[in-house]
């Protein structure tokens, strides 16, 4: 099934307050719109490095950029598409102290 990412201005936001991901975030992008996931797995097929949380959450971590970057989505399986929501947006260092607040499951800051 093909992906509905949503606020994908949110990425071109945080591109644009930093400009070094530019390229890292426009790859991940490509591939989103080119994907094809019938589960949560196929997320790491296309994707190696992306973490399932658990908790029930029903979100994945993304690794962008070489593992600078950290994004938060949430993702539902529809009828027909995939719907993902996009959550949150940091540097490692950022995600690193948002875990340590064990916000990784709840936050939306989006």
């Amino acid at each position: 099934m093909k992906i509905h990412l949503i606020k994908e201005k949110t990425i071109k936001s945080f591109i644009y307050k930093s400009p070094k991901s530019h390229e890292s975030f426009n790859e991940w992008i490509y591939k989103v719109k080119f994907a094809d996931w019938k589960t949560p797995a196929d997320i790491k097929k296309t994707f190696s490095a992306a973490d399932l949380l658990g908790n029930g959450s029903l979100r994945v971590v993304f690794d962008i950029g070489g593992n600078n970057y950290r994004m938060i989505c949430k993702y539902h399986f529809g009828k027909n598409r995939i719907h993902l929501f996009v959550c949150w947006i940091g540097t490692h260092a950022q995600y690193n102290k948002l875990c340590k607040r064990n916000k990784q499951y709840n936050v939306n800051e989006y």
